[in-house]
């Protein structure tokens, strides 16, 4: 006898393929007003990708889509023209760009965020930190390297399956010291949250609100981010302290310079 669940209804899969329809425009007019379906097309005519194929995951703040480029893909992260996506920034972050914007309203800090990305995800290549790899951008449209498979995009670090977490504890130690030492940034907002997990390896994302590393709040900020992933670690059996993380991926580095004595 058949379970409920699995009796199909007349018309039960058109009402789904109609939802599903509605919730799909739902999403393309939330994100693609007229400005960024300009800013879309301005990038697919530089030939950065083909074609974008569908939402690997959103946000209030934005989204970022699978797009298709020759015969393989690439991910691209449309930031939504609004304060919405400045409400959690730090006030020392948000005043920074303001500086380096020199903009006034919302729209002008969002593109500005946008190229901030791009170039500190520049920076991180050339430091040999595993990052997605930048391709361009334009206005509130930042292209990089997808990260994952025909079948999907890679999961995040909390989400995955972890056959080895010394191994991975251990990679993370090379990546954030990388980018502390060869970069000379912290990421602020590091997390098993916003770091993926991709052929058995971790790689950092989401990473325009990064500092310098000798800003006044860097250490702060590399401790918060190492405690989190501490607390992580530990949870699959790795006895990892924090301050054992910080020493390993080089924070005696991190800060303002000490004062000069007269």
């Amino acid at each position: 006898m058949p379970r409920p669940e699995d009796v199909v209804f007349p018309g039960r899969e058109r009402f789904e393929d109609r939802r599903k329809e509605r919730e799909q425009r739902k999403l393309l007019d939330e994100f693609f007003d007229h400005a960024t379906l300009l800013a879309v097309s301005r990038v697919i005519n530089r030939g950065l990708f083909d074609a974008i194929d569908y939402p690997i995951s959103t946000g209030k703040e934005g989204g970022v889509f699978r797009a298709t480029k020759d015969a393989g893909w690439r991910a691209v992260k449309i930031y939504r023209i609004s304060n919405a996506t400045f409400r959690n920034l730090p006030p020392y972050a948000l005043e920074a760009l303001r500086r380096e914007a020199s903009a006034k309203n919302y729209g002008g800090l969002i593109f500005a965020w946008t190229r901030r990305e791009h170039t500190i995800l520049g920076r991180l290549q050339d430091a040999g930190v595993r990052s997605p790899v930048p391709f361009g951008h334009y206005r509130n449209v930042l292209v990089m390297e997808y990260i994952g498979t025909s079948e999907g995009a890679a999961p995040r670090l909390r989400d995955a399956r972890i056959d080895d977490p010394q191994a991975v504890y251990d990679d993370l130690v090379v990546q954030i010291g990388r980018m502390v030492r060869e970069a000379r940034l912290v990421h602020g907002d590091l997390s098993p949250y916003n770091t993926l997990y991709f052929d058995g390896r971790p790689v950092l994302i989401d990473v325009a609100q990064s500092v310098a590393a000798d800003h006044p709040e860097a250490l702060r900020l590399l401790t918060r981010d190492l405690a989190n992933y501490a607390k992580f670690f530990r949870r699959l059996g790795v006895p990892v302290e924090t301050d054992e993380f910080l020493k390993a991926v080089g924070a005696d580095r991190v800060g303002p310079p000490p004062a000069e004595v007269d």
